[in-house]
């Protein structure tokens, strides 16, 4: 592997455990897609292209297994876990349900504060869109989702989300940089919080779920290119 390509990974070690900056590390490879669906990941290579040791190494492969970003196959073990269409399409379907309902009970019940804290959530995450930083956006977007379920009350229904972050910002990574996304994400975000601002339930699901029908349409377009 060309020595950018090496160096481009290395764990800083200046924050945080190192097992945190090494998992943070390896996410961001693959979804930027430093390592490629299907790619072996050797222990061996990772030590030295993270400068960690091989039990943080194995400590981080275990755990993005238990994200789904990372697959064990047998007689060859770790890899890069596919990104299969049907499963891309069922996390979309899981979020237009939780998110739609979560929009919905936020403008019923969501207090001002809120309300006025997602709003100026999306203005950072559209900052973060006009500086083509798609890490910040993916965070920032997460952090209004967030602050959405938590808003909502729907805690139990946010742990769920959570447990499949890793798949959906995999899959956000892919759609935010698509050819003309910047504009329409700002314009579907924008229609989500006026919905939310003038307390308008129906409104506010349905913006929500079209948001997320359209990433979908977007995904499949690329899944299916990149399967071609």
């Amino acid at each position: 592997m060309p020595a950018t390509q090496t160096s481009s990974i290395k764990v800083d070690r200046s924050t945080k455990t190192l097992r945190e900056l090494t998992l943070e590390s390896m996410r961001g490879a693959i979804f930027s897609g430093h390592f490629k669906p299907g790619e072996r990941l050797v222990e061996r290579n990772l030590c030295e292209q993270l400068d960690v040791s091989r039990s943080v190494v194995r400590e981080v492969l275990r755990h993005l297994e238990t994200e789904g970003l990372v697959e064990s196959i047998p007689h060859q073990g770790p890899v890069v876990a596919s990104l299969d269409a049907d499963r891309a399409a069922q996390i979309y379907e899981l979020r237009a349900l939780l998110e739609g309902h979560a929009a919905r009970l936020c403008a019923e019940k969501a207090s001002d504060a809120t309300i006025q804290r997602l709003g100026e959530l999306n203005d950072h995450i559209q900052a973060a869109f006009s500086e083509d930083d798609f890490h910040e956006v993916m965070v920032r977007t997460s952090a209004f989702y967030e602050a959405m379920f938590i808003g909502s009350g729907l805690t139990m229904a946010w742990d769920v989300v959570q447990s499949l972050n890793a798949r959906i910002n995999r899959l956000r990574a892919m759609t935010i940089s698509s050819s003309g996304r910047k504009a329409e994400a700002a314009a579907e975000m924008e229609r989500i919080v006026q919905a939310l601002r003038n307390r308008d339930p129906q409104a506010a699901q349905e913006a929500s779920q079209a948001h997320v029908r359209r990433v979908a349409e977007i995904a499949a377009q690329r899944l299916a290119a990149s399967a071609g």
